[in-house]
């Protein structure tokens, strides 16, 4: 089984709030992030200042982007004797399901595997082999901060519309990153 990083240490810059305490159907971001990946991987942390209820590993480098805090999250399973695949879930893609992350953690390649959504990679929804993993730490050693660089420098497998659609709506990799985007799928953010 995979293990899963959710990631919530963004600076919600755009959105004007945290994203990670948006509240859609009755539930915080945060929160349901934390319920659809713990059903899927096994352990499961989060990389941020401790949102959710899972056990929370302080970003080593704040600000520093997604790839430094995917490098961190697997620093703190390596330290807990995990060395196998992570499944990484940004907290702003509220509509991600358990059929979805299923469909990516449990992927029969053994590269890094990567949902593509309208022509682009979702590097916040992909599962990172361990190979990928050490690539990621000697990338942010030389100063990256993005995940697409990770996805360019290692072996990954796509998982094409046609067939994550089967298992989830057209919106399910949409993300969250400013009020209009709340507007646009009918979320008002609040309870």
């Amino acid at each position: 089984m995979a293990a899963g990083l959710l990631l919530t240490g963004g600076s919600s810059r755009r959105m004007g709030r945290d994203k990670a305490e948006l509240v859609i159907a009755g539930e915080r971001l945060a929160d349901r992030a934390a319920r659809v990946l713990s059903a899927v991987c096994d352990p499961v942390l989060e990389v941020g200042p401790g949102r959710s209820s899972l056990d929370a590993v302080d970003d080593r480098e704040p600000r520093k982007g997604p790839l430094a805090a995917l490098v961190t999250g697997a620093a703190a399973l390596r330290d807990r004797a995990y060395a196998g695949p992570i499944v990484l879930v940004g907290v702003d893609l509220p509509f991600v399901s358990e059929p979805l992350l299923r469909l990516v953690a449990n992927h029969p390649a053994s590269d890094t595997v990567v949902p593509v959504a309208g022509g682009m990679r979702q590097s916040c929804c992909s599962r990172y082999s361990p190979g990928a993993l050490d690539t990621a730490a000697e990338l942010v050693g030389r100063g990256e901060r993005a995940l697409h660089a990770l996805l360019s420098a290692v072996p990954a497998v796509e998982i094409g519309e046609d067939e994550w659609r089967a298992v989830a709506p057209a919106y399910a990799l949409a993300d969250l990153d400013t009020p209009e985007d709340l507007v646009r799928y009918g979320v008002d953010g609040e309870q």
